[in-house]
């Protein structure tokens, strides 16, 4: 079997999709956010000088795919962040605790990408795979 990579980005019609995977549901959601930040910015460029406590709830996993990202878009759009590294400290279908490092955006050093506009429930799944989680959602650019 060929190792998949843990995070992948891909197009749909005027919007962006994201796919996470990982061994654990809390190592998914943390490549998802990476691949959401890896639109915005170029990922090595960013240092974690600045650290965020995330802790969002929803109803369902596929709910808190969602709020989780959307958490990470506003920190983002409201203190100027960008981030590069998340923690998942505690995951369950209905809540995940989080920190994400990073730093305030340098436009000159982070090279900006696309601007992400909102996390949407298009093709949103959460799902159990051979060897762990994959997530996928779609980013309206």
């Amino acid at each position: 079997m060929i190792a998949q990579p843990p995070f992948e980005t891909f197009d749909h019609t005027a919007d962006v999709g994201i796919v996470g995977r990982g061994l654990t549901l809390g190592e998914a959601f943390a490549n998802a956010a990476k691949a959401m930040f890896s639109l915005m910015v170029d990922l090595d460029r960013i240092e974690p000088r600045e650290e965020r406590r995330i802790e969002v709830e929803a109803d369902d996993r596929e709910g808190l795919l969602v709020a989780w990202l959307a958490e990470l878009l506003y920190i983002s759009e409201v203190d100027n962040l960008v981030f590069n590294r998340f923690d998942v400290d505690e995951i369950s279908d209905t809540r995940v605790v989080a920190h994400a490092f990073g730093e305030p955006l340098d436009l000159d050093r982070h090279n900006p990408k696309l601007m992400i506009k909102a996390v949407t429930r298009h093709m949103l799944e959460v799902a159990s795979v051979a060897g762990g989680y994959q997530v996928r959602v779609i980013l309206d650019i």
